[in-house]
């Protein structure tokens, strides 16, 4: 069995992060959201892994390499642009040939891994497997309707009126069956090649399509506010951790990760928290859920529930929450400007002002 990882398109709800970076490497808990995906698969017993990519693929080979610090071997397959998934599953026809395949969209974020999923479509082989959960807002999804045995009987692609609350995370496991269906597809509205389109076309070609409705914890991590909450559930798993100094005037509370070369002095930090490798905290509050990068600055400021980047610092800043603040960025107050009451007053007046 393979692995086919979708670290394509462009991130445009993570902007301005990903005018500069590939939305599967920004990190969450320190570490990218991709390599969790590579390490889940790694997990399941999958060795050869296709990761496709478009015009972050300098970054994404620099960041992965062969794979072999995961336990796996990967090739790449370059996507000129982003069609679709099922355009995706259609170009990588050669690496894939005729073995099955798990395919992982690289910015999502499945709590627990893939292996029980993996392990369940290996011994019964479905031609598809899906995974669903539900949302409060389903037009954002391919949404999934299921008959009332829960066989799946129809899928959409962000639908104005949702059929269900069922929406497909973003783990898709295939026999070679789907390689015909997504070279009977048209493109969509959006003129893409959905995937959501192929497996209507194997329901309707009565293959066996199945589904699985994940009770755990899913993400996908395409804005900022999701990419908080996952960082948020993943330092809940925090080990402690103090491998860098920290000076007798500070206190460390709770879950508190502080890499080696990291310097905390006079200063508080309450977990669960990551402190990053030659990262400075120094008069400085660092709160729950968050995560530092490495050689950070955090000097007199107060900080909670944020993801900070390589490189940035954030210094006399009073209070900063739910932020995500990308690579060598500096964060400062705003200089002053002079201010005065300019008055006309007549006689006898009372005025009162706020000083």
């Amino acid at each position: 069995m393979k692995a086919l990882v979708l670290s394509g398109g462009s991130g445009t709800r993570l902007r301005p992060i990903t005018h500069t970076s590939a939305k599967q490497l920004v990190p969450v808990a320190n570490k990218p959201v991709l390599f969790y995906g590579l390490e889940a698969i790694a997990d399941a017993g999958i060795t050869e892994v296709g990761i496709i990519v478009g015009d972050t693929a300098p970054e994404i080979r620099e960041a992965v390499g062969d794979g072999a610090r995961f336990g796996v071997e990967v090739t790449y397959i370059p996507q000129r642009e982003p069609l679709g998934l099922a355009h995706a599953v259609l170009i990588a026809r050669e690496f894939l040939a005729e073995d099955d395949f798990v395919m992982y969209l690289g910015d999502n974020f499945v709590v627990g891994g893939i292996t029980p999923l993996v392990d369940s479509f290996r011994a019964e082989r479905p031609a598809a497997q899906i995974l669903l959960t539900k949302v409060p807002d389903p037009r954002q999804f391919g949404v999934a309707e299921l008959d009332a045995e829960g066989r799946v009987v129809g899928l959409e692609e962000k639908p104005q009126t949702p059929r269900s609350d069922l929406a497909l995370v973003g783990v898709y496991l295939f026999t070679p069956a789907v390689h015909e269906a997504v070279r009977s597809i048209k493109p969509s509205a959006r003129g893409e090649l959905e995937i959501t389109d192929a497996l209507q076309w194997l329901i309707d070609a009565r293959r066996d399509v199945r589904s699985t409705t994940v009770s755990g914890y899913w993400k996908d991590t395409g804005n900022v506010t999701d990419m908080l909450e996952v960082n948020r559930s993943v330092l809940e798993t925090v080990e402690p951790l103090r491998a860098g100094t920290v000076d007798a005037d500070s206190e460390i509370i709770g879950r508190v990760r502080i890499e080696a070369g990291a310097r905390v002095v006079r200063s508080r930090i309450v977990g669960p928290a990551v402190i990053g490798s030659g990262v400075v905290v120094e008069n400085a509050y660092i709160g729950p859920f968050t995560s530092v990068s490495p050689d950070c600055r955090i000097v007199d400021s107060e900080i909670e529930y944020s993801i900070v980047l390589r490189g940035s610092s954030v210094t006399g800043v009073r209070r900063v929450e739910a932020s995500l603040i990308g690579r060598d960025v500096e964060v400062t107050p705003a200089p002053r400007n002079p201010s005065a009451h300019r008055l006309v007053l007549g006689d006898h007046s009372k005025v009162q002002i706020s000083s």
